[in-house]
């Protein structure tokens, strides 16, 4: 196992910046999850750790020794590419098994068949060990690839995107698996994918990358409860988060929506006038249907009409109209029933300083930096 670090490091192709100054550290052990949407440099990234592209400027650093120069076989990395990249007359067992059989890592054969089969068994393909790869399906090939890494002796896990091709089912148990897989073998781990779902579920820490850079790294809880920007904050949750055109209006409130949503400043000491963008969670927003309900202490109570109803199993996702604004909220089926479009409703809307959820703002004249 080792540290990561990656400083300053710089990648254009052409006119095209793919890393543009990133600084970076995966601690020895960590599951480091990578997010962003395609183009940000997450795959670049990868690359120039494992030395298969070399960046422009900056270092790469492995358990503190910089990688300049070093090939990429000496730098003791098992990278899963999200292209499968299987040899193709090979039979998935030889695929998984081929790192143990080179020279570089070659062990016992015993051994080598000992831990192919404990990983084919946690990435549920031991029936397909004897198959040849023209036999497997893509999410079947996906997995051959990973183990082919997880097999080998490695002093980090370089993973890009590895269940993007799995079903929704799948993905969802094999997220499990490697999250065992990491919790047993401790191996540093860094991690790239464009699902948010994944990030919270696998990393220990996540950083968020956009254009080349890194826009936020923090823990699970610190990107979601204080994300750094409308970018981050819009990269997590589903239903996205409801984002606000609004102002400072005089007596410290905040005002959105054509005045209709006329929240408490939370003592931000913001200047009236000050344009900001409000940030409301959907599953922070409280569906009054009762005639005697009233918002909770804390909330505002907003006036609304449905726009449209989606039933998401046990839970309906509302999308209403508020003054000249959209917004979408989570409520329980139940409470979704009988909301026809134009039907008028009430909401609880939390201030910045709300019990449980709370409105976040931002600075639209900043690039959306958080400010509360």
């Amino acid at each position: 196992m080792a540290t990561l670090t990656l400083k300053g490091l710089r990648k254009t192709y052409g006119k095209v910046t793919a890393l543009d100054g990133i600084d970076l550290e995966v601690a020895d052990g960590e599951f480091f999850c990578l997010l962003g949407p395609s183009g940000a440099g997450k795959t670049t990234t990868l690359k120039a750790v494992a030395g298969l592209e070399p960046p422009d400027a900056g270092r790469v650093e492995i358990g503190g020794v910089d990688m300049d120069g070093v090939e990429p076989y000496d730098r003791g990395v098992a990278m899963c590419f999200e292209s499968y990249a299987l040899y193709p007359h090979y039979t998935a067992f030889d695929n998984m098994v081929s790192p143990l059989r080179s020279p570089r890592y070659r062990v016992p054969a015993a051994e080598a068949r000992e831990r192919v089969g404990r990983f084919a068994e946690l990435l549920g393909i031991s029936h397909l060990l004897d198959r040849g790869v023209g036999e497997l399906s893509n999410g079947q090939r996906q997995r051959v690839a990973l183990g082919r890494v997880l097999v080998r002796p490695a002093r980090a896990f370089l993973l890009d995107e590895p269940l993007s091709h799995l079903d929704a089912k799948l993905r969802q148990s094999m997220r499990a698996e490697l999250k065992t897989i990491g919790a047993v073998e401790r191996t540093t781990t860094l991690y790239v994918t464009h699902d948010y779902v994944e990030a919270l579920g696998l990393g220990d820490r996540i950083g968020v990358i956009r254009d080349g850079r890194i826009v936020q790294v923090g823990t699970r809880e610190q990107i979601w409860n204080e994300p750094a920007d409308t970018f981050v904050a819009h990269a997590f949750g589903k239903p996205r988060i409801n984002l606000l055109p609004g102002e400072v209006a005089e007596g410290g409130r905040l005002r959105a929506a054509g005045g209709e949503i006329d929240l408490p400043s939370g003592g931000s000491g913001l200047a009236p006038g000050r344009a900001v963008t409000l940030g409301v969670r959907p599953r922070d927003l409280v569906l009054l249907r009762g005639a005697g309900d009233t918002a909770p202490e804390g909330m505002a109570e907003v006036r609304a009409r449905v726009y449209v109803t989606e039933v998401l199993g046990r839970q309906s996702e509302v999308t209403v109209t508020v003054g000249d604004q959209r917004l979408a909220l989570v409520v329980p089926r139940e409470d979704a029933a009988g909301l026809a479009p134009e039907t008028p409703v009430r909401l609880a809307v939390p201030g910045p300083d709300g019990p449980g959820g709370r409105t976040l703002l931002f600075d639209p004249a900043d690039g959306g930096r958080r400010i509360a």
